[in-house]
């Protein structure tokens, strides 16, 4: 039987539930529902990130993600004291490893500011009173408002959220688009709908395609390991991460605390081509190999990345002892703790332009039709979340569903 609504949200991760809820508060008699593949919620990319609420000095200031992050913040933690989901103020120090990476921090901390974040410069010697187990070169940036929560309790939060407003998600529902008179529907004949909303992540692209929209475009996914430990066997007070590479789009290996007393130390990010290959011998397709082929290929022709250096610095980290050993540049202290254990993994679905070879590093919308697709929504897609989901309701879509 066919469910008929004003508007069909594709995806029941954090962007789709978000803007499910931004649909309902600022129309509610709008008859929203959320269709998502799976039998429940966080089984992807939403439940499985590093739980940490970004301040937003990483991006561009003239980015989608600058935009959206420092408030996107403000607005996660609101939402987590509204359901009584506990949030740490750990802060993070990001250090330099050598006299390059001091420049870059410099640089760094330009960006944040610009993108008014609160930051703080300091010398190395007073590291010790915020993170007494780090090391730096020469000096260290100071990142009071990043914080830590546990992602699976905001993807439910926001799910009773946007119930408690009215909305539906049908689980167990896939939306197959299909374009026909200029109007785009539901070829699976599922859902009848005014406007849809490709909010699926990982499968964005794909959907999008099917209607003819981001075909320049390529799924190369990379996967996230990390190894964890109890903060009995290292206890950090902070986040401690270094200055990201100039070219390549990772933070690099880097130590992140959890809401339940661990300590994690990671991600890879190693080049896979399932995007829900959570091992390597599951979880992808001929399709999905396809798009990351096509994908690699136009970044090693492409000049705005460096695969060679990412292939090198990322594959050996799947083996402990090189992942450790990286890590200790950062936490020397590190090396003497034994009991590491491996964390469920992610998947950052990575849009690669075709004709550029560049992965694209801010989150890319584009609307056709009587539908929005959701093409690149990466880190800190999370901490963004609401004010994206705003965005997306305000910009593409009440005007379309309300005429």
């Amino acid at each position: 039987m066919q469910k008929k609504c004003d508007v069909v949200i594709i995806g029941a991760g954090v962007v789709g539930l978000s803007t499910g809820i931004a649909l309902l508060q600022s129309r509610p008699s709008l008859k929203v529902m959320i269709a998502e593949k799976e039998k429940e919620l966080a089984l992807h990319a939403s439940g499985r990130n590093s739980g940490v609420i970004h301040a937003g000095f990483y991006y561009s200031p003239d980015s989608l993600k600058a935009k959206f992050c420092r408030d996107g913040n403000f607005e996660l933690r609101k939402l987590a004291k509204k359901y009584g989901i506990p949030v740490k103020d750990v802060g993070k120090v990001v250090v330099a490893r050598n006299e390059d990476e001091d420049s870059r921090l410099g640089t760094l901390f330009d960006r944040g500011i610009a993108n008014g974040v609160e930051l703080e410069i300091h010398p190395e010697e007073k590291l010790k009173d915020f993170e007494p187990l780090a090391i730096t070169h020469n000096r260290f940036m100071w990142s009071p408002n990043t914080g830590i929560s546990d992602s699976i309790s905001i993807v439910n939060a926001m799910r009773d959220e946007f119930l408690s407003l009215g909305g539906e998600i049908q689980f167990n529902s896939k939306v197959n688009l299909t374009e026909s008179h200029g109007e785009i529907h539901d070829s699976s004949n599922q859902f009848t709908f005014k406007h849809v909303v490709n909010a699926a992540g990982a499968q964005a692209d794909r959907i999008s395609r099917s209607v003819g929209v981001g075909t320049e475009y390529a799924m190369l996914p990379f996967m996230g390991v990390y190894r964890a430990t109890s903060e009995k066997n290292l206890p950090l007070q902070r986040l401690v991460y270094p200055v990201p590479h100039p070219i390549n789009p990772f933070l690099g290996v880097h130590f992140t605390l959890t809401i339940d007393g661990k300590v994690k130390i990671g991600p890879t990010a190693i080049p896979i081509a399932g995007r829900e290959q959570y091992s390597f011998t599951e979880g992808w397709s001929g399709s999905d190999i396809a798009q990351a082929l096509k994908g690699m290929r136009s970044l090693i022709t492409g000049d705005s990345h460096d695969f060679g250096a990412i292939l090198k610095s990322e594959w050996p980290k799947i083996i402990q002892k090189l992942l450790v050993k990286e890590s200790t540049e950062l936490v020397p202290s590190a090396i003497g703790v034994k009991d590491w254990h491996r964390k469920p993994p992610g998947i950052r679905a990575q849009l690669v332009h075709l004709p550029t070879g560049k992965l694209e590093q801010d989150f890319i919308v584009v609307s056709q039709a009587n539908a929005t697709h959701v093409l690149n929504a990466v880190s800190p897609g999370w901490t963004s979340s609401i004010p994206f989901g705003r965005y997306l309701a305000d910009e593409f879509i009440l005007q379309r569903v309300m005429n």
